[in-house]
């Protein structure tokens, strides 16, 4: 019979585990929010008389409009080392010249606490005038400006800066160039022409005003990815530190004269502490590294090196060289708590579960965060949760009912022999890491024939050990061939034929995601037939160690590539992909592969692939801080990555991207989606658009 003190101190140990949970709600959530692209001002461009004569004075006006909570630093007050005023700089020549400085308009005064100074701001709108008298017809006034809003109530700041351009020509404006909804609606207005062709490259544009239909972006990655990480979870339940914690745990849950309701409600706390434990993990993972240190972990040589390194020590340890434990002071410290009983210990002994586990599941999560930390900071989060659950159902049904528990197998050496397996499996999947970082940072170590081959070779002898050829250490003898043992050899041995032929260039397009690209293979039927190839247009830059699929010829750089589109009066395809981008090679190797699709690109388009992760380092003239984020962007594909998310407010890969040569979007942009059919429908849709706008 419990006491009311022990009901109090249930309570309080529930209410301990619910702040527990509310605290990773609320980094979840807060991770959600902080991956937003905030615009809290949007500006326009004007002048008070369009048409006017030489020797006349005119205002450009520039207006933004700020949302509700937030304000706009003016630009006239005193303040040494203070916040960003607004500035405006404007490009000279003969046509104009400037008479006195920009004015702000009626800003309000306040004084900083932070800065200790007084300064002007403005809320809700803004506005500036900057006097210009004309000095030759057509003129053409042109600029930037920049400026920094601020939040009241989170204290957030965003620094950021626009062109633009007013010009006279037949007494019209042809173009004010700010924020992209303007810029597409001057874009629109003269859609083509010399104007658009000689104007410089400031990024696509996504006027919706001229897409037809809806966004067709899907999240299969997400999904598939989802349900791989339950997978993986089901299967670490069959490694050798797992496996023999199932009896281990049905014991803890014996232990008490307990009810059947009780039994099953302590089971059911068990198994959420695992997936407490794990999605915390995962949580505070994405958490503190964000959005872009996701990418850095995934692509970064360091961690990668260190993933595959760890990968082959585990195998080392699976194949029976040496142990790898826990460090035991930590798992001694969480089973004295788990001894202690009630919902504390029975939180305590899912934490030593895990601890205890960590040697078998340590490869495997970290396969699940490391893959899945493709820029995003949710994926990483649901990968966890996905994988714990299926870690923890199991031993959850055990505990509710512990008579199962003696229809299970014994340990033996059918444990050995799973976990001499995974030693296996960690050979292969380490090669993955290192080709990462080996694409990355264009070290030509690790080719695809030589993956390849090192493939054939592991899992060739996992194929004789499957069979009893090589008896491992702590291995049983194999006296007969069971079925189940026949049945996985020839599957394994079957995998080893179908590996076979890529050493000589067949595609694999099954494992296009998991090995290195084909233009690294040293013999490639396929990529000599379509050597020599050119662009039509100046020599790529970064082609000598950047290179497209299936022999297309293209671009690696934006402004490049636009360029060459507007030459040949093409629209300019864009491929936002990466090194480490699992899925842009599975895209290429299947879907770009088709014949109509690679006919399409070939001869209809300007290609070019914009790689988000490599790590080649621009020359410093090339550097610029980033309106997004405020980094400065030294990187070939950190500049990459900012294009995307400045202007198309997306950071995943694949991304595909239909331009014209005003750089407004054709079509809804295209991401993850097997089918070739679709890919040509989404081609084709971009081709007709461009024909509309380019007669």
């Amino acid at each position: 019979m419990n006491s009311p003190h022990r009901g109090s101190l249930h309570l309080k140990q529930i209410n301990t585990v619910t702040k527990f949970f509310s605290f990773c709600l609320f980094i979840l959530l807060g991770s959600c929010v902080s991956g937003q692209i905030l615009e809290p001002s949007k500006w326009t461009v004007s002048s008070t008389n369009p048409s006017a004569k030489v020797g006349e004075e005119i205002e450009i006006i520039f207006k933004a409009v700020i949302e509700k909570n937030w304000y706009l630093y003016s630009n006239e007050f005193d303040c040494e080392d203070g916040p960003t005023k607004t500035s405006f700089t404007f490009i000279p020549n003969s046509t104009f010249e400037l008479v006195g400085p920009p004015i702000a308009i009626n800003p309000i005064a306040k004084h900083d606490d932070t800065f200790e100074c007084d300064i002007k701001i403005f809320k809700g709108t803004g506005e500036f005038r900057q006097k210009v008298r004309i000095r030759q017809l057509p003129y053409k006034i042109a600029g930037n400006f920049e400026y920094q809003v601020c939040s009241d109530i989170n204290g957030k700041c965003i620094p950021d800066d626009q062109d633009f351009a007013i010009t006279l020509e037949g007494g019209s404006i042809l173009g004010t160039s700010t924020d992209s909804a303007t810029r597409a609606a001057t874009n629109n207005a003269n859609p083509f022409g010399a104007p658009v062709i000689d104007q410089p490259a400031t990024g696509p544009v996504l006027d919706k005003s001229i897409l037809d239909g809806e966004a067709t972006i899907r999240e299969d990655s997400l999904l598939g990815y989802l349900i791989f990480a339950f997978i993986l979870g089901i299967t670490s339940l069959i490694t050798p530190c797992v496996f023999p914690m199932v009896p281990m745990t049905v014991t803890f849950f014996l232990k008490d004269n307990q009810s059947k309701k009780e039994g099953i409600r302590k089971a059911i706390i068990f198994g959420i502490s695992i997936i407490f434990i794990y999605t915390l993990a995962g949580t505070l993972f994405a958490v503190l590294l964000g959005a872009e240190g996701l990418n850095a972990l995934a692509t970064h040589w360091a961690p990668n090196l260190f993933v595959f390194a760890t990968f082959i020590v585990f195998a080392l340890s699976f194949f029976g060289l040496f142990e790898i434990t826990a460090p035991y002071q930590l798992v001694n410290k969480a089973d004295q708590q788990a001894e202690k009983g009630g919902l504390i210990g029975i939180f305590f002994m899912a934490a030593t579960l895990v601890l205890v586990s960590f040697s078998c599941t340590l490869p495997i999560v970290g396969n699940v965060v490391v893959l899945a930390a493709g820029g995003q900071i949710i994926k990483p989060v649901l990968a966890m949760f996905f994988y714990s659950l299926a870690f923890s159902i199991p031993f959850t049904l055990f505990a509710i009912f512990p008579e199962w528990i003696k229809g299970m197998p014994k340990s033996g050496g059918w444990l050995n022999s799973v976990k001499v397996t995974l030693g296996f499996l960690e050979l292969a999947l380490c090669l993955k890491f290192f080709s990462i970082a080996d694409q990355a940072y264009h070290w030509g170590l690790l080719d695809r024939d030589l993956n390849i081959a090192l493939w054939v070779v592991i899992f060739g002898l996992l194929g004789f050990y499957i069979l009893g050829k090589l008896p491992m250490k702590g291995d049983s003898a194999v006296e007969h061939l069971s079925v189940p043992r026949l049945l996985i050899a020839t599957a394994i041995f079957s995998f080893v034929v179908y590996l076979i032929p890529g050493l000589w260039g067949a595609p694999l397009k099954s494992l296009a995601g998991y090995l290195p690209p084909l233009y690294t293979h040293d013999f490639n039927l396929a990529e000599e037939q379509n050597a020599g190839v050119t662009t039509g247009c100046e020599p790529p830059k970064y082609s000598e160690f950047l290179h497209l699929p299936h022999g297309l010829s293209g671009y690696f750089d934006y402004k490049q590539a636009l360029a060459c589109a507007r030459q040949q009066k093409k629209p300019l395809f864009i491929d936002f992909t990466g090194h480490g981008c699992t899925n842009c090679r599975e895209m290429e190797a299947v879907v770009w592969s088709d014949q109509k699709v690679l006919n399409i690109l070939k001869n209809e388009f300007v290609v070019v692939a914009l790689y988000v992760d490599d790590k080649t380092l621009l020359p410093e003239t090339d550097w610029y801080v980033s309106a997004h984020d405020n980094k400065e962007k030294k990187t070939l594909g950190k500049q990459n990555a900012d294009l995307q998310i400045t202007n198309l407010e997306n950071n995943a890969q694949p991304f595909y991207v239909l331009v014209g040569a005003d750089e407004r979007v054709l079509a809804w942009p295209y991401g993850y989606n097997r089918s070739p059919e679709s890919f040509v429908a989404f081609l084709e849709r971009g081709k007709a658009k461009y024909r509309s706008l380019y007669p």
